[in-house]
């Protein structure tokens, strides 16, 4: 029974520890292979490498969808804390990456979902231990939390002008002018006030291009506030940030005199201090 645990352990220690080079080897060759993979995949979508080589192609992404399956077994396998890992944030996306795959047997065109393995290239912050990149992002997470409920009103703000100028301007126009439902000229509302202008639905009456316009000018307002609110939090998170952040984990929240991490008792060596 002994050596199974060592065999588990050093497995472990390689999959999900950073520190030694054959640690960091491991999953450098994994965010290789992701990479390899998602651009397969992106490939794949155009038609005449799809017609030249589309059988090499899926040979090549289900070699990739099997061995990041092996991986994700693996991981299950050595994790200290198996649950903890299979609900955490890596957990979650490691099993979307390989389900794309499977779920294009049944699901034409669902293989193309596979670039969702692009969010586990977020792991070479930790891997190359690039502290500051995970200060920063947890500023910025700080400043979107604090931004949460001042944007929660704006967007329902928004979402209640957008309905009453959809129903205006279905009364304007009407259908005769394209706009055959009050969904329909919300659509509009909602590509004018935000300025993309697609063009395909437009006033033709003196009072609905007055309304437009007046849609517009508001547009530009509104781009504005969010903007406005996420880098007031942002300066505000960033004045608060804390010295210490951790290598490892990302946690900020240290003692000013704290060599080790709370939360995962990493050494905090000087090179993360946040500037």
């Amino acid at each position: 029974m002994e050596f199974p645990q060592k065999v588990r352990r050093r497995l472990g220690d390689i999959i999900f520890e950073h520190e030694k080079p054959p640690d960091k080897l491991f999953d450098i060759v994994i965010l290789v292979l992701i990479v390899l993979s998602i651009v397969l995949v992106m490939l794949e979508s155009v038609p005449w490498i799809r017609e030249s080589y589309g059988g090499t192609l899926r040979v090549a992404e289900w070699v990739f969808t099997i061995l990041f399956t092996l991986e994700y077994m693996l991981r299950i396998y050595t994790a200290r804390k198996r649950l903890r890992y299979v609900t955490s944030f890596f957990g979650v996306v490691d099993l979307l990456a390989i389900l794309p795959g499977y779920l294009s047997l049944f699901l034409f065109g669902s293989q193309y979902l596979i670039v969702v393995r692009s969010l586990r290239l977020l792991r070479i912050f930790r891997i190359l231990k690039l502290a500051r990149f995970l200060g920063e992002a947890s500023v910025l997470r700080r400043a979107l939390s604090a931004s949460t409920p001042k944007i929660t009103v704006f967007l329902g703000t928004v979402v209640t002008i957008v309905m009453i100028i959809g129903a205006l301007m279905y009364v304007v126009e009407g259908a005769e002018n394209g706009f055959t439902s009050i969904p329909k000229s919300i659509y509009w509302a909602i590509v004018t006030l935000t300025t993309v202008g697609y063009g395909d639905i437009s006033p033709q009456t003196p009072l609905g291009q007055t309304l437009s316009a007046f849609v517009m000018i508001i547009g530009y307002g509104i781009i504005a506030v969010p903007t406005g609110i996420v880098t007031s939090e942002l300066s505000r998170a960033d004045r608060e940030s804390e010295t210490l952040i951790c290598p490892e984990c990302g946690h900020t929240k240290h003692d000013e005199d704290a060599s080790h991490c709370k939360y995962c008792g990493t050494k905090l060596e000087e090179e993360t201090v946040s500037a």
